[in-house]
């Protein structure tokens, strides 16, 4: 019996290695919002890291986790860091900005995983509003492939990107009605 069970122990993990190797060796989350205020109005509150405190998910899950602020104030060349038990520690860079319809990141984690990707925001007038998409992406290596075999990574990080965009919509039109 002891034999049959190591048996099936056995395949059932040879099977979950074997999904986990069927993955893309690269992953894209993407959310958007429309946003009824300009994109001249919305894109200081991204392309300047201190304004993150006003919107972003991570900052709320840990509002007193050690922040640095580096290099340019905002847009091409800032520099934000941060360290904290919740939201492990990490260093993001503005490498690219068209103002005020992109921004791009390089963001690199280290704790509680180490994990190099892109992110970027555009901004897309439509009509009365913006419609402001974020997105991640970067590789996936097999550690990622094998979390995504039992956690969806789209939808627990879009849950964080979809909150995110919710908080800075509230943030833009309260700036853009209070002008």
């Amino acid at each position: 019996m002891l034999q049959i069970i190591a048996i099936a122990a056995g395949a059932a993990i040879a099977g979950v290695l074997g999904i986990a190797a069927t993955r893309p060796n690269t992953f894209r989350v993407q959310r958007a919002a429309a946003i009824n205020a300009p994109p001249d109005a919305i894109y200081p509150l991204i392309a300047d890291f201190r304004a993150w405190n006003g919107w972003s998910p991570w900052e709320k899950l840990e509002p007193g986790m050690d922040k640095t602020f580096s290099g340019a104030d905002s847009g091409t060349g800032a520099v934000y860091a941060w360290e904290g038990k919740k939201v492990g520690s990490g260093r993001m860079e503005i490498t690219d900005t068209a103002a005020p319809s992109r921004i791009t990141i390089k963001l690199d984690f280290f704790k509680p995983w180490e994990a190099h990707n892109t992110t970027t925001f555009t901004l897309e007038p439509r009509g009365g509003a913006t419609q402001v998409t974020w997105t991640m992406e970067g590789p996936a290596p097999f550690i990622s492939k094998l979390m995504g075999v039992v956690m969806n990574m789209d939808r627990l990080i879009g849950r964080d990107f979809e909150s995110g965009l919710a908080s800075l919509k509230q943030l833009a039109e309260g700036q853009a009605a209070a002008r």
